[in-house]
């Protein structure tokens, strides 16, 4: 118990601690993780569990959308991704579709692999 404790702390602590940047990767993980963890569920026959994941996920691509600064022509673009992932999300809850969450991870580590570029980059 107080292990959790400690570990919940300091996972609050990274996250209040974080750069827009950081957490925006942090995010782009937490959707890789909670897909991830849907396929699994879908693999084992356990149903609430990859609604539940898959919900998570549906979550954070909504806080991406809503963070959008449409003073900028990509967002527009991003808009469109997002809103695809959205349906793709939606009719892989509705059918427990693995091969559509693959799709869907297939995205999600492309535009993570890319933000970290961008991250890498604005360093140099």
């Amino acid at each position: 118990m107080l292990a959790n404790q400690g570990y919940a702390a300091y996972n609050n602590n990274k996250v209040m601690t974080a750069s827009p940047g950081e957490l925006t990767l942090m995010l782009y993980e937490g959707a890789i993780k909670f897909c991830n963890i849907a396929v699994i569920a879908i693999e084992e026959r356990d149903i609430e569990k990859a609604h539940q994941n898959i919900v998570k996920v549906e979550n954070i691509i909504e806080e991406f959308q809503s963070t959008l600064n449409h003073k900028y022509p990509v967002a527009k673009d991003f808009d469109k991704v997002y809103k695809y992932l959205m349906d793709r999300l939606r009719e892989a809850n509705f059918r427990k579709d693995k091969a559509i969450l693959e799709e869907v991870l297939r995205h999600l580590r492309t535009m993570r692999d890319t933000w970290k570029e961008v991250m890498r980059m604005a360093r140099q």
